[in-house]
């Protein structure tokens, strides 16, 4: 190993010895905890919590898909859609026409709620779903409104809803971040979703990427244990020295915790990424190739693996910024992306039912919008959040129901609304959190996810 000196000293400074040394080491937990508690960090870590009340949900699964999803081609039928597809929507020259929605719905489960033939295997799943056709957001943008479902803000940079459920529960498992997203690409908006913005560095979301190498740098660089002691030893001497000169440094705090994080993840990341172990049957579940490491099943099962080990919030991102759900053009587009997501997010809730996973394990999915009865392009649709859909499953919820609904062309919300501030508040209720004292103080004022707004969906409940 080499350290460059220098340029104008023949000491070694500190920064340059930290990034040498970053590789990190089974001893980085115990050196950094205790620095940590010498410098009184401790509100910069991220020891498990209790909430406010005894939560039924104590992880969350959130399966965001990128571009605005049509409620209208998915899961909520219009049979007056589709009798006026082809019309105009008004006596205006030029005015747009209904489009009718290019996929057959069919009842699915007991329930009979009924749902596209995109999502065939989801459809199976009904029983244990709680459908929201109520939605409703602030903007028609995907930067703003993608921001709004993740931080209930359209304007201004917020921390995610991920890393306000880490900062109140904590991780249940010390080597391994409170709040993992398996994203192949960035959405729009891009890392701002899994930001922590004001609330402490450990609780930003730790990004996974699909393919060979998911975690950069996650395997150790030193060549012999007795090489990462003296290591570790040198690192333990800068730090002390460091944080004495500056004890109330919040943002070194972080960066230091930031690092023993790191160290946990090279001990139990490689783990949760082995899917060696896992059963053919299991594989199957997911419409998984053994030995694959790319695609929505496998971030699906990554997500399984995670939670088991108690990562509190886990967010799954199916596809980026762009080739994703924004279909104006022609919404057969919603095929492929629909194929990708269907039997994996279907394989992901009967696997974690079958281990007894779901009944404490709230999934959550949505988009950041809906898209309009009408056309925009030739056979597409435009962006709409006045109405659109999500769902619920597991975790303190009631299976099985449909809320909420949208008049006969899926345009405007006519029985029981949910913004997202109501659909933010009910997923903290099902961890225990009462939304409006899950607060930090910042720039003189206390934030919350919800603003000053949000009311918890009782009647969606358990």
């Amino acid at each position: 190993m080499f350290i460059k000196a220098s340029p104008d000293s023949s000491l070694w400074t500190r920064r340059q010895t930290v990034r040498s040394l970053v590789a990190g080491s089974m001893m980085f937990p115990a050196i950094l905890n205790d620095l940590l508690a010498s410098s009184g960090g401790d509100a910069a870590g991220n020891a498990p919590k209790a909430p406010h009340f005894p939560g039924k949900a104590k992880r969350v699964i959130f399966l965001f898909m990128t571009g605005g999803v049509s409620h209208l081609d998915t899961f909520d039928p219009k049979p007056r859609l589709i009798a006026d597809g082809g019309k105009p929507v008004s006596d205006r020259p030029g005015s747009p026409r209904y489009l009718a929605p290019k996929w057959d719905f069919k009842p699915g489960g007991k329930s009979g709620a009924e749902v596209s033939e995109l999502f065939p295997h989801l459809r199976e799943c009904m029983d244990d779903i709680c459908l929201i056709r109520s939605m409703h957001g602030d903007h028609n943008d995907h930067f703003q409104a993608t921001l709004g479902i993740h931080t209930g803000s359209v304007s201004f940079a917020r921390p995610s809803i991920g890393s306000w459920t880490s900062y109140g529960l904590g991780t249940e498992n010390q080597n391994l971040p409170g709040f993992v997203v398996l994203a192949p690409e960035l959405p729009y908006a891009g890392t701002q979703v899994f930001s922590s913005d004001f609330l402490p560095g450990v609780h930003a979301g730790t990004r996974v990427m699909a393919g060979a190498d998911p975690i950069p740098n996650l395997d150790r660089r030193s060549q012999s244990p007795k090489v990462q002691e003296l290591e570790l030893s040198l690192l333990d001497r800068f730090n002390r020295k460091h944080l004495q000169a500056r004890p109330a440094d919040p943002s070194l705090v972080a960066r230091l915790k930031s690092f023993e994080t790191a160290a946990g993840m090279q001990m139990a990341m490689p783990d949760v990424l082995d899917l060696s172990k896992e059963t053919d049957a299991t594989l199957g579940l997911y419409g998984l190739e053994r030995g694959s490491t790319k695609g929505f099943a496998w971030q699906c099962l990554v997500a399984r693996r995670l939670v088991e080990r108690g990562v509190r919030f886990v967010e799954l991102i199916d596809v980026g910024s762009h080739d994703n759900w924004d279909a104006h053009g022609d919404m057969k587009t919603h095929e492929p992306l629909a194929k990708n997501v269907d039997q994996a997010i279907a394989g992901l809730l009967k696997d974690l039912k079958s281990r007894g996973l779901l009944e404490e394990t709230l999934v959550v999915w949505t988009t950041e919008f809906g898209r309009t009865p009408n056309t925009d392009g030739p056979n597409g649709r435009s962006h709409h959040s006045g109405a659109f859909s999500s769902w619920l499953a597991g975790g303190g919820v009631k299976p099985g129901i449909i809320f909420g609904q949208t008049d006969d062309y899926g345009r405007s919300v006519i029985e029981n609304g949910v913004h997202i501030h109501d659909f933010h508040a009910t997923i903290l209720h099902c961890l225990g959190f009462d939304h409006e004292r899950l607060t930090f103080r910042h720039a003189g004022r206390d934030f919350r996810l919800t603003d000053v707004a949000g009311n918890v969906v009782k009647d969606v409940l358990a």
